[in-house]
């Protein structure tokens, strides 16, 4: 159902122009929002349902002519590319946007059962980072995300962008905690030995044999300022550092991550 847009009034546009991020998950059937058909397309791949399109009119019959036929009979809303660039307050990354209802997330046993190798994110509240963490976990082997509850929303319109659509792709969800409990005491019952990421006298080197060898271990990662709470570090089964050159003490989370998830990943 194609709607061309002439006014902002249309209640229809919320999600794409007077919702924040917090309303959108707040709504009664909780929404996120997917930017740019080759995003929109891996989500729907992945079983996601589309609630509405906001597309520029040349790729109704162009870009996304082939997202408008696979989802059915939804609200299709278009207009020139000034237009809804007012109407959103951003320029449209490939013309297309995508309001998508939010799944139920899987419990933590569901997301564990049969990883072996699951990345933990601990208050890592950059949109940028969580996206680009997701897209290296997907592309190097991580089984699964863990988030704890001061870590951003993956499905984030930026993070979901940045991702490339690989947050459809891994299995995540949040750890049922507060910061301040042990989360080492939780992987630990589904088999986990832990892993975090910090700079420490204990530190082992990432290519160490033990911890290579080890069949299932939890990769812990600390926000991008303070890096991991004191407790957490101790509480872990190592405390890892990648060796580095030039004096360099600490690279940024999201590329750490890869770092580590390429080191550790399982094969076979």
């Amino acid at each position: 159902m194609i709607i061309t847009v002439t006014t902002l009034d249309d209640k229809g546009l919320a999600p794409y122009c007077r919702l924040t991020e917090a309303d959108l998950r707040r709504e009664g059937t909780p929404l996120f929002i997917a930017e740019s058909p080759k995003v929109i397309r891996v989500a729907l791949a992945a079983g996601y349902r589309a609630v509405s399109l906001l597309c520029e009119e040349k790729h109704i019959t162009g870009d996304a002519a082939d997202i408008i036929a696979a989802v059915g009979d939804i609200p299709v809303y278009t207009g020139a590319p000034e237009l809804l660039e007012r109407l959103t307050g951003y320029r449209l990354t490939r013309g297309v946007l995508c309001a998508m209802q939010r799944p139920e997330l899987p419990s933590v046993g569901d997301v564990c059962r049969d990883a072996r190798l699951v990345a933990v994110l601990d208050a890592v509240c950059d949109t940028t980072n969580i996206g680009a963490i997701f897209r290296s976990a997907a592309a190097l082997g991580v089984d699964a995300v863990l988030l704890t509850p001061g870590t951003c929303d993956p499905l984030n319109r930026r993070a979901v962008r940045v991702s490339m659509g690989t947050v459809f792709l891994v299995p995540w969800t949040y750890l049922p905690m507060t910061r301040d409990e042990d989360m080492h005491s939780v992987l630990h019952e589904y088999g986990f030995r832990t892993a975090a990421m910090a700079l420490t006298d204990k530190s082992v080197s990432l290519d160490d044999l033990q911890l290579n060898a080890e069949p299932r271990l939890a990769v812990i990662l600390g926000t991008e300022g303070d890096g991991l709470p004191h407790k957490v570090i101790e509480g872990a089964d190592y405390t890892v550092r990648i060796p580095m050159a030039h004096g360099v003490d600490s690279l940024n989370v999201a590329a750490a991550s890869a770092v580590a998830f390429w080191q550790l990943r399982r094969q076979g």
